[in-house]
């Protein structure tokens, strides 16, 4: 199986339903308008990766829209996660990518948390790599109620970097899955 290295989403589903997952996004895609979206299996069981031209968080919304009308609509898709950068899974590039692009995702006093999330990527310690990456970031920590998420997804030798407010991950909750 090949790696995809640029995408903008990541989708999970239950395992061995990989397939029956890009479909239903395939489709989600379209009809939130992107005519030629790019789905992809990772090397991870119950993950699949996707590129759309769209701007990930207006297709949450509207995908979160098709799901107030008919909470049924995905039978295999669990939880979509927009990806904003991807770049090597190097904590001195992450560190600086941090460093000088925070401000662009949090104003002067909002707070943020940052989630890790590693698939083969056991190398990296989980307090080591926040603390590095935090002490680039002026604003306050707040665990429990952030104002920003700051999540980095670790695949392998890969990092997806996601700046996530409020509702901008996507997990389905209906007849299929009590995710």
């Amino acid at each position: 199986m090949k790696i995809i290295k640029n995408f903008n989403l990541i989708v999970s589903t239950s395992r061995l339903n990989e397939s029956n997952a890009k479909t239903e996004l395939w489709f989600s895609l379209l009809m939130c308008g992107d005519k030629y979206p790019i789905i992809s299996n990772l090397e991870y069981s119950g993950l699949i990766s996707a590129f759309t031209i769209l701007d990930v968080k207006q297709v949450i919304k509207k995908i979160s829209n098709i799901l107030k009308q008919d909470p049924n609509f995905f039978q295999y898709i669990l939880k979509i996660i927009p990806i904003d950068f991807i770049c090597e899974k190097n904590i001195q590039i992450i560190s600086k990518f941090i460093k000088e692009h925070y401000q662009d995702y949090l104003k002067k006093d909002d707070t943020f948390k940052i989630e890790l999330k590693r698939r083969k990527s056991d190398k990296i310690e989980r307090n080591e790599f926040i603390e590095k990456i935090a002490e680039n970031i002026d604003n306050k920590v707040n665990l429990d109620n952030p104002d920003v998420i700051i999540r980095f997804e670790l695949l392998g030798n890969i990092c997806g970097i996601s700046f996530l407010n409020s509702g901008d991950i996507l997990k389905i909750k209906n007849r299929y899955n009590q995710y």
